[in-house]
């Protein structure tokens, strides 16, 4: 096996454009745009699992933005590594196996929120209805929201076993 080698990724207009999209719909999360990026080359990459230089050279970024994409991605459990037997390099690949612990956790978020508004709601003034009305609303949707999910887990759930 050769390691020096300098990694070749071949990405199509397509995969390039994709990732752009993926990266700027993760930015509109909050995410650094080089970990956004990181994340869309990962789920577009024909192949599941890149090392470190492979992925500074697909999407010919530095090693330190690299580096800091990687560490944060990582420390967001948003990607793993694994290495192989004879080779010093790790590869990373996305953790899509816990989408539902992330969905589960944004849930949480969302629900802390909730919590948050209603205590917003009972110190603020009467004197701007509208608005006290607008947060209200909020609130009682997000609780429809919370009701409303664990139903939709079950009927998905249900449909996803009568397909297999």
């Amino acid at each position: 096996m050769v390691f020096n080698c300098k990694p070749k990724i071949v990405l199509t207009d397509k995969q390039k454009n994709l990732i752009e999209k993926i990266g700027i719909t993760f930015e509109g999360e909050g995410l650094q745009p080089v970990a956004a990026r990181i994340l869309g080359l990962l789920y577009v990459s024909d192949n599941p699992q890149l090392t470190f230089d492979e992925i500074t050279v697909a999407l010919q970024i530095s090693k330190s933005a690299t580096s800091n994409g990687i560490n944060l991605l990582l420390q967001m459990q948003r990607l793993e590594y694994i290495t192989f037997s004879g080779d010093r390099r790790r590869y990373f690949r996305l953790k899509v196996s816990n989408w539902r612990e992330q969905f589960r956790h944004k849930i949480e978020v969302m629900a802390g929120i909730n919590v948050l508004m209603r205590e917003v709601l009972a110190i603020r003034t009467k004197e701007t209805p509208e608005y006290n009305a607008s947060i209200k609303e909020m609130v009682d949707f997000m609780d429809y929201i919370f009701q409303q999910l664990p139903l939709l887990l079950q009927q998905w759930n249900k449909e996803k076993n009568n397909k297999n």
